[in-house]
Parts: C-alpha cells; structure tokens; sequence
C-alpha cells in the first residue's frame, strides 16, 4: 500500500512538472501569438497567412530572397492577376521603408509587404511616435522631430554606403519630407503616396485645408479635437468618428480592411500637424521626389493632390484609378507596379 501511494505521489509530481512545462509552454505560445496577432489584429490580415519578425517599433517580414534575374510576378492579393517583369539584379537599392499617416501604423501595409519581398526586395516598416505599436501617449507628442524618431533613428543607424527608398503615406509625407532634409545621402528616392509633399514654411495640415477648414478654425471648433492636458489648454490631438473615418479614407477598401482600421487606428498628434516643416534647396532640394496620386480619394481630392504637384514639381508622377485614401488596401497591385516602376528608374 506505501509502496503504492509513493507510486502515485511520484506520477503526480511528474504530472505537476510535465503541466508545468505545459503552461510555460502555452504561455510562450500564447506571448509568441500575441505578438503577431499585434500586428495582425484581425483575419484580414491572419487569412493572407503571412508569416512576420517584429523588433521594437520596427518589422520586417523574413521572406523571399530570390535573385532571378527575370521574374513574373503575381500578386498574392490580386486575384491571380500579374505584375510586370523586372530585373532584380539591375536594383541598386532594393529596400523600402514605408511610413504610415495619420492615425494608421505599420499595419496597413501588410499587403504592400508581401508584395514587395515576393518580388525579391526588402519592405521595412515603422510605427511613427505615439502611432501603431508605440506606445507614447499620442497627448506628449508635439513636434515633427519626436513625431518622426524612429523613422530618424532608422536611418541613423544604417550603415554609411547603405541607401533606401521611402515611401510615405498622407501626412507620413512631412516625415519622409524632414528625413529628406536630414539625410539626403541615405534616400535614394523619396515617394509621396497621396501625401502632404510640403513646401518649405507649410504646415501638414494645410494640406487638408480642403476637407477641414483652415488650421485655425479646426483649431477652434472641430468637434474631434482631444484635450489631453485639459479643457483649458490647447489641443493635443483629434481622432475621426469611425463613420467619417470610412468616408474619408476607405470608400473603396474591402470590408476586412475597413475593419482591420476600426480597431487598429490612432489619436493623431496635434503638434506635428501644425509645425511648419523648414526644408531647404540644399539638402531637401536635392532630392529625387515622386508622387502618386490617388484618384477616387475623398481624404486628399485629386484636385489638391494636382494643386501639390504643381507647387512642388516631383520628378515624377503616377496615377491609380479606383483608389481611396488607402490605396494599399484598395489598390495593392496598382501601388506594387508603380513602386518597381518608380524602383527602376536610372
């Protein structure tokens, strides 16, 4: 009978250590899902079963490497549809660091991310302060400078004979704009995706004029304005409805993607918004800007978007029809071919 009991009081000590090995294990597997599922955040993104690596506030996914001299692409988010041939080996640079706007994060291009390293190149992206998964408090973010850290900090760190190509989204293009102006070396070309190319002495958001009224005005009687430091102090940041979020930026985006939106966008930083960008002929100047234009966009029009070309002349401009705002939702494969296209130019 002792014998017995000793048997069991073993096997229950191998049980207890065996579950909790299992428990350490559920919990490793448990932090492992939840770290992807930060970037996934709903089956939207889960069903294109995409497998990625994240560090800090930047991802890269770890994929395709293939240097095939030619290559047909198809497009995984395309419906079968293929992308034009093109030479890898004839890339000098073949990596692009995408820069979200306002409210979104390194999210939404999780299309534009699997395209880009199904064609053999190397799509690095970041969550700008406050935005995404840095987790700043939007309230404290007052300056372009600290708005665009980690973008700055990136390309701080790349190595001297290293250059990128940047592609920046809505208001993300006043941060490519300051990365510009801050190392024009490191940008082999810069591309402003339906986004605030600024002149020097412009405020972002006189871009949006249009849509929102003068700065002051917005300033003074929006009703999405957030007061983080009180009602008696100045704005800090403003954040759509969800209703004017879909009219304005996803008329045209699936359903999932809009809902993949709804839970994942941001309070947008008031601050950097509102600071005239200094950029000078110099440094910005020199440059080598393009523009892509999105013509169904009820955020940016396709008026302004023309009035922004022809104010601040990029050496090239591209034009998708069809897209919203987002055209990385509602025009993936139009926006992969302008970007090899763009990618190739001598």
């Amino acid at each position: 009978m002792g014998n017995k009991i000793i048997s069991m009081m073993k096997k229950d000590k191998k049980d207890g250590s065996k579950s909790m090995r299992m428990n350490r294990s559920q919990r490793k597997l448990l932090t492992d899902e939840e770290m992807l599922h930060r970037r996934a955040l709903s089956m939207a993104i889960r069903q294109t079963q995409l497998s990625q690596r994240f560090d800090g506030s930047l991802s890269r996914r770890v994929g395709s490497t293939s240097t095939r001299k030619q290559r047909t692409l198809s497009d995984p988010f395309s419906n079968g549809k293929q992308v034009p041939d093109f030479s890898l080996e004839s890339l000098i640079v073949k990596k692009f660091v995408l820069v979200h706007g306002e409210g979104f994060g390194a999210w939404c291009w999780y299309k534009i991310v699997a395209s880009l390293e199904e064609s053999g190149l190397s799509p690095i992206t970041v969550d700008l302060t406050g935005s995404g998964f840095n987790m700043t408090d939007t309230n404290t973010v007052s300056t372009l400078e600290e708005y665009s850290k980690p973008l700055i900090e990136y390309l701080e760190n790349l190595p001297e004979e290293e250059k990128v190509i940047l592609v920046g989204h809505s208001t993300g293009g006043a941060s490519i704009s300051y990365a510009l102006e801050r190392f024009p070396e490191k940008i082999s070309k810069a591309i402003f995706l339906c986004a605030t190319m600024v002149s020097d002495g412009q405020r972002p958001f006189d871009v949006f004029s249009e849509q929102l009224g003068s700065a002051e005005r917005f300033m003074k009687e929006s009703q999405f304005l957030i007061y983080g430091n009180g009602k008696d102090k100045p704005p800090t940041g403003f954040m759509f409805e969800k209703q004017h979020m879909k009219g304005l930026y996803f008329n045209q985006s699936t359903n999932k993607d809009i809902a993949l939106a709804m839970i994942s966008m941001r309070p947008v930083p008031l601050g950097p918004m509102m600071e005239k960008v200094s950029l000078t002929a110099e440094r910005y100047g020199k440059g080598r800007r393009f523009y892509i234009q999105t013509l169904d966009d009820l955020a940016l029009s396709p008026d302004v978007q023309e009035k922004i070309v022809r104010e601040n002349s990029p050496e090239g401009v591209f034009k998708i029809k069809g897209s919203d705002h987002s055209p990385f939702f509602s025009k993936p494969q139009s926006l992969h071919k302008i970007l090899l296209e763009i990618a190739q130019i001598p």
